[in-house]
């Protein structure tokens, strides 16, 4: 199956493009490899999926010296007439959207950067897929979007209409966007909602990568709601083992076929916990400065993945036990 994976310079296209490709289908990346944060290390992605990165410019296909079945291609989703001419050019049989603006708090300082990609971004591969007709959109959306709910674990049958931050509601419309398309158009999609997603090669902004680089610093590190926090931390070989799970599977259709599931480890960790973890591999203390909650935060994180785990078989391996060493490990190698 030839596959679009947009966002491919991110955290988890990153690992998506080289698992598809390692597998043998030919993946077209895309990406605009904003400043959201380090471009650096987007780059070093890139570089070390094979891609030269130093012959980046709009528009150009290179080709990866590592898998023969990967190529990339600098490309914002703002562009319209550029994607559908992608979309008619490639004739793609699989899409799977991971392009977003990222980040919960990031959205409080810069709110137009989230209208334009998660919105108007998103609208245009919805209007590309139904002018170039696919067989199956997988779309990335987030546990942000059960918002306030107070009932754990996180069931996909629950209600999401209390959206804590503009990102969760722009996650939200996109669910409300990709079921309209799918019952107008039938068109298959199926949206996946990530918990918490840590690993090598992971986004400075979260908490796993910013605590870490604190406490080898030797830099306080903020820890919000005094510790009162719990999160469903998902190892990035879970997520792309469940996103590979679900890119072949396409919903049937009733009113549309349409199917949402979540992805998450399913067994949340105490933020205490997590950073003592992160201390005993790195083999220093965390200077803590306690915070209250701050704008945008939920106190718990929780994924029930029941629904995936019966319709693929899906089983998340990877605890914080296994998981933080391996990201650590990464973390020292990288920045030397």
């Amino acid at each position: 199956m030839k596959i679009l994976v947009t966002g491919s310079a991110g955290f988890i296209g990153f690992h998506l493009a080289q698992r598809l490709s390692g597998m043998g289908h030919p993946v077209v990346g895309i990406d605009n490899i904003n400043a959201y944060y380090d471009t650096a290390l987007k780059e070093a992605r890139l570089k070390h999926s094979g891609i030269a990165v130093e012959s980046i410019r709009e528009g150009r296909k290179l080709s990866s010296a590592c898998f023969d079945t990967y190529s990339f291609i600098k490309m914002d989703l703002a562009d319209r007439a550029g994607l559908f001419d992608l979309f008619e050019k490639e004739q793609f049989d699989w899409v799977i959207n991971l392009a977003a603006q990222a980040g919960v708090r990031y959205s409080l300082e810069n709110p137009y950067a989230y209208i334009e990609s998660n919105i108007n971004g998103f609208f245009n591969i919805l209007e590309a897929c139904r002018r170039y007709p696919i067989k199956h959109l997988v779309f990335a959306s987030s546990s942000s979007v059960y918002g306030l709910n107070e009932k754990v674990p996180f069931s996909t049958a629950d209600h999401t209409d209390r959206p804590a931050s503009l990102y969760a509601a722009t996650k939200k419309s996109n669910e409300l966007l990709a079921y309209s398309y799918s019952h107008l158009y039938q068109l298959p999609i199926t949206g996946l909602r990530f918990f918490t997603v840590y690993g090598p090669w992971g986004r400075p902004d979260m908490a796993p990568f910013l605590f870490t680089k604190a406490i080898l610093e030797d830099e306080p590190i903020k820890v919000f709601n005094h510790g009162n926090m719990k999160r469903d931390f998902t190892y990035i070989d879970d997520i792309i083992e469940g996103i590979v799970r679900t890119v072949d599977r396409i919903p049937g259709f009733s009113r549309a076929a349409y199917k949402i599931y979540n992805i998450g480890c399913g067994k949340p960790v105490d933020l205490m916990t997590f950073i003592e973890t992160i201390e005993k591999n790195t083999g220093k203390k965390a200077k803590k400065e306690l915070l209250p909650m701050q704008a945008g935060d939920v106190p718990v994180t929780w994924a029930d993945t029941g629904e995936l785990e019966a319709d693929t078989g899906y089983r998340p391996k990877t605890g914080i036990e296994e998981g933080i060493p391996r990201f650590v490990e990464w973390y020292k190698g990288y920045y030397r």
